[in-house]
């Protein structure tokens, strides 16, 4: 068991003496440059100081504490600028659930919305968020989507929902000559 125990102590310490490579003036420049000015990702903010921090003789286990995270995140941000440079600083990945409609069904949704419930046969003369969703559930188009996921994919997509101003029409074949009787005749009155 002291073995072991001693084993484990010296791994230990072969494991807290990472070190970054040395960096040249100007990567020190570009790394300071990152962390003054900062990014639009506090990864790679917090990454440009881990990585700032260990030629300066701070120990891995000090580092994590300084930039609230953990001393094997710290080892594995050092061996990846190691290895790679500035581009290991910047994430990889977006964060985030990934799109779950492909381009033709999010056009063909963008086509639905465009258009008039009539057009499809239903009686209502405007769209509504739940509306649609419920169409293009019971139409097959997508096996769900909520009220706010259809939201944010129609802006996307640059489709707004506006106010309408709504009219009275009539279905007389006549309407267009009469109307224009009557027109007419307030044109005489007023003069």
């Amino acid at each position: 068991m002291l073995v072991r125990t001693a084993r484990c102590r010296q791994a230990v310490r072969v494991a807290e003496r990472v070190r970054v490579r040395e960096i040249d003036d100007d990567e020190g420049q570009r790394l300071l440059r990152i962390i003054r000015r900062g990014t639009r990702s506090v990864v790679t903010w917090r990454r440009a100081q881990m990585v700032l921090l260990s030629p300066q003789g701070m120990p891995v286990a000090k580092i994590a504490e300084v930039t609230f995270t953990n001393a094997d995140r710290v080892r594995d941000v050092i061996h990846n600028f190691n290895a790679g440079s500035f581009d290991s600083l910047y994430p990889k990945r977006k964060g985030g659930r990934p799109k779950t409609f492909t381009l033709p069904e999010r056009r063909e949704i963008k086509k639905i919305a465009k258009s008039k419930p009539t057009e499809h046969d239903l009686p209502f003369a405007t769209w509504s968020l739940t509306k649609l969703a419920d169409f293009l559930v019971a139409e097959g188009m997508v096996d769900d989507i909520s009220h706010g996921g259809l939201r944010i994919l129609l802006r996307e997509e640059g489709v707004s929902f506006q106010r309408l101003k709504t009219w009275k029409t009539s279905k007389d074949p006549d309407y267009a000559a009469k109307k224009a009787r009557i027109e007419h005749l307030y044109a005489i009155a007023d003069a």
